[in-house]
């Protein structure tokens, strides 16, 4: 993944993709600053936090850019979101999220908000990179009842 991320980046490059080179510029330099966090290369799984958390902090932009009726800028994060999205596996639908969270909750039986962290702990291998998690915390806290 990280390979892949650092090659198309060349390849924006020659093609002349600006806005693509550029998004994938600030994927690599926020990979190469966790890799000197944790002194070595990242594996996929990290490449994809770090990818979340572009898309993730883009999605907090996009909101403020609807608020200040900013259409160019909406425009443009949009289209950054989009481009980063292809990078992520295939996202879980609602429906299937709901399968995965089912099958936890019948498999650890938890008992009330106390079990929040183990239920979390849990589903997080299964649904890292394929859902944003703020929908998962969500319906995790509707199901354990409030």
């Amino acid at each position: 993944m990280r390979d892949k991320i650092f090659a198309d980046a060349n390849e924006m490059l020659k093609q002349g993709k600006k806005t693509n080179l550029a998004v994938l510029r600030m994927v690599k330099t926020a990979i190469l600053e966790k890799e000197r966090e944790f002194k070595k290369k990242l594996d996929d799984e990290k490449v994809l936090d770090v990818i979340t958390n572009q898309i993730k902090t883009r999605k907090e932009s996009l909101e403020q850019f609807k608020n200040a009726n900013r259409s160019d800028l909406e425009e443009q994060t949009q289209k950054e979101i989009d481009f980063l999205n292809q990078y992520l596996p295939k996202q879980l639908s609602s429906l299937e999220l709901d399968e995965i969270i089912e099958e936890v909750f019948q498999n650890l039986q938890p008992t009330g908000k106390q079990d929040m962290g183990l239920i979390m702990k849990t589903i997080m291998p299964k649904v890292r990179g394929r859902v944003d998690m703020g929908e998962v915390n969500k319906k995790i806290k509707e199901k354990l009842g409030g």
